[in-house]
């Protein structure tokens, strides 16, 4: 498990660059998540992965689409609903 404070430096720098991010980054953010005791859910949508986190009775939702099917990178958009949902989360100011 990683530190709360390298996790929210990760989260900054991954939200500071919307370009150039991979699925892979933002999934190893949500698997952090989950093992600091959030409830985490993935599911697969038509052109990319619909991310379901909550903790107690609150619930984020976001999507993530790449720009094509050959490429890993997400859409700009995707990153800052991923910022998004971050900051409601309290793991980015």
């Amino acid at each position: 498990m990683v530190e709360d404070s390298k996790l929210r430096e990760r989260i900054a720098e991954i939200i500071g660059r919307p370009r150039n991010v991979t699925h892979d980054e933002i999934e190893w953010v949500m698997n952090q998540l989950r093992s600091k005791g959030y409830t985490v859910k993935q599911r697969k949508a038509r052109h990319g992965h619909l991310w379901s986190i909550s903790m107690g009775s609150e619930c984020v939702r976001f999507i993530v689409n790449v720009h094509n099917p050959g490429s890993k990178q997400v859409k700009q958009y995707s990153v800052a609903d991923f910022a998004d949902a971050m900051m409601k989360l309290g793991w980015y100011d």
